[in-house]
């Protein structure tokens, strides 16, 4: 299951272009915001939001809490400095406890087929996450995919193949192909006709051209 972290914030009334004198005091303006709540303005000092975000990832509840209350959130997008990659801004998901959410986990492949330990076949991969809908206490931090379940060369394990749990529904097609043993001669070509993607979910959006918050 996802882990869980506690983050302090501080109400905030800077806004647009003025929050730059936030930053030069060491702190991140940032917004939490959801379907029951009024969007709340809160600034968070820098070392432990990059700290509390490293770990917490997309995936991850994080409870801010911000005079005298506690917002239950996951973070939905990172603005970073395009020269330093420093944090900017960051928008927070207020999520309800009581109600299903949807959110991309990254797969985490372990073990490994027979096939390619025995330099018969070439593992090929699908997605590099999946999307599911849980309630926030069932969230998972990864999907890991045991890959000695496809022992042989043209095994395949899909989407429908998963079980995540009871209360975790995956969203994307059951048919969707996760992983697959193909023979050394073809598994080469077929990965140069994939479009690569990331290893892991993205939530650090970088390079903005401007670093103000959009408010």
């Amino acid at each position: 299951m996802a882990d869980r972290y506690t983050i302090e914030a501080q109400p905030r009334a800077i806004t647009g272009k003025k929050v730059n004198q936030l930053r030069r005091q060491g702190l991140v303006p940032a917004v939490i915001y959801g379907a029951h709540i009024s969007p709340v303005h809160v600034q968070i000092p820098y070392r432990p939001l990059e700290v509390t975000l490293m770990k917490a990832g997309g995936t991850n509840l994080i409870d801010v809490k911000v005079d005298g209350s506690t917002l239950t959130v996951l973070a939905r997008e990172v603005q970073r400095g395009v020269l330093r990659a420093d944090i900017r801004h960051v928008d927070f998901f207020a999520v309800d406890e009581s109600s299903t959410i949807r959110v991309d986990v990254p797969l985490h492949f372990v073990n490994e087929s027979a096939a390619v330990e025995s330099r018969l076949g070439q593992l090929v991969t699908g997605p590099s996450s999946l999307t599911i809908e849980t309630l926030p206490s069932k969230l998972l931090s990864q999907i890991e995919i045991d890959l000695s379940r496809i022992p042989n060369v043209n095994d395949t394990l899909y989407v429908r193949d998963l079980q995540l749990g009871e209360g975790i529904v995956i969203v994307n097609d059951p048919d969707e192909m996760v992983a697959r043993i193909s023979p050394v001669s073809t598994a080469t070509e077929e990965e140069t006709e994939t479009e690569a993607t990331p290893a892991e979910v993205e939530i650090i959006s970088k390079g903005k051209a401007e670093e103000e918050e959009a408010e």
